[in-house]
């Protein structure tokens, strides 16, 4: 169980110690640019109240609503600027047709931070994200482009966001062996619907000193539910395109599966008299190796129902109804490993204590 937290209840970011609250504010809904998102002045009631509750990590990319959510996170937070851990994210496209406006590459990277802290309105981000692996770039190009703005202070720590496990750990390794700056955070996709990533990306995010930040705890709203199997069927009308229950349905989300998760989420919601959405952030929280879940919120009325998730304690039997309902394979070579017949060969029947 998770036990009831608040948001000035502080964790360490990796192995680092950096002080951020246990829930981190999504700022991608800032900005009306994309036609679904928080206006300038919803957008700075949100701020408002995330901040001050106690919480201090708000997370945004240089892309985010053409720009304009880093612009407006900046005007919010001009007079609080020290007192916020404030994370951005690079590697977007940000130009149509120019092969060198997204990407991993340093020239991608010194220009995106550049133009991040300019319309943030600071000298220095708290926390640089690789935001996506493009495949391409070399890892010693990348780790030492990161090092070299924290060396000149522009960043203070570094992160990395939806790369391969295997990859994450070489970067690791190699800044480590060559006295680089570290990586410090992972952000991935986690909730009850997609959990592949407790095969190997948050194992070696503890293992590593990798703080997990987690986007979509939502599962682009299906967890919150508000879809129903009549939303499986298609639909047509252009219209539709960029709604909101077409970005769930392209994500995936939209399935017979997600939607029986959704409904174990809603039962265990009605047990505790709160929304099916607190039950969702909850259960992500329950992981240990968890630092915060990043919510976003497109009203003041969302971002307080989901700050509500610090509230919720989940019983060992709703947590055990969770799992069922949502756990996926471990694949090979997990669940080979885990076998009782490999398991006698390894250890030849004793029993022996894991580390602590």
């Amino acid at each position: 169980m998770a036990g009831t937290i608040s948001l000035d209840t502080y964790r360490l970011l990796g192995r680092s110690g950096v002080r951020v609250s246990p829930v981190a504010l999504g700022t991608m809904t800032f900005g009306t640019d994309w036609g679904w998102g928080a206006d300038q002045d919803e957008a700075r009631r949100i701020f408002d109240t995330y901040v001050d509750r106690g919480g201090n990590f708000i997370d945004t990319s240089n892309n985010y609503t053409n720009g304009t959510s880093e612009r407006l996170l900046g005007e919010f937070a001009a007079e609080k600027r020290d007192s916020l851990v404030i994370a951005t994210k690079y590697t977007m496209a940000t130009r149509t047709g120019d092969p060198n406006s997204g990407g991993n590459h340093r020239k991608n990277m010194v220009r995106s931070v550049e133009d991040s802290l300019r319309r943030l309105n600071t000298d220095y981000l708290d926390l640089l994200q690789l935001h996506a692996w493009d495949g391409l770039t070399p890892v010693e190009e990348i780790l030492r482009a990161m090092d070299d703005l924290v060396s000149a202070g522009k960043v203070v720590y570094l992160g990395i966001s939806d790369t391969p496990a295997w990859q994450v750990s070489r970067m690791q390794a190699i800044a480590e062996l060559r006295g680089w700056a570290p990586l410090i955070a992972l952000q991935i996709e986690y909730s009850l619907i997609e959990r592949t990533v407790e095969r190997d990306l948050i194992p070696m995010a503890a293992e590593l000193g990798l703080g997990v930040l987690l986007w979509s705890p939502l599962a682009s709203g299906v967890l919150s539910g508000k879809y129903t199997h009549a939303d499986l069927a298609p639909r047509e009308g252009a219209d539709l395109i960029g709604s909101r229950r077409e970005i769930a349905a392209g994500n995936g989300y939209l399935t017979e599966r997600s939607l029986a998760i959704a409904d174990v989420v809603k039962q265990v919601a009605a047990e505790h008299g709160c929304s099916p959405s607190r039950v969702a952030i909850a259960w992500t929280l329950t992981n240990p190796a968890v630092t915060a879940p990043i919510i976003g919120a497109r009203t003041l009325a969302q971002l307080e129902d989901n700050l509500g998730a610090l509230d919720v304690e989940l019983t060992e039997s709703q947590l055990a109804a969770l799992d069922k309902a949502s756990a996926v394979e471990r694949g090979f070579p997990h669940s080979f490993l885990a076998g009782p017949m490999i398991q006698s060969l390894i250890f030849g029947g004793a029993t022996i204590r894991p580390r602590a």
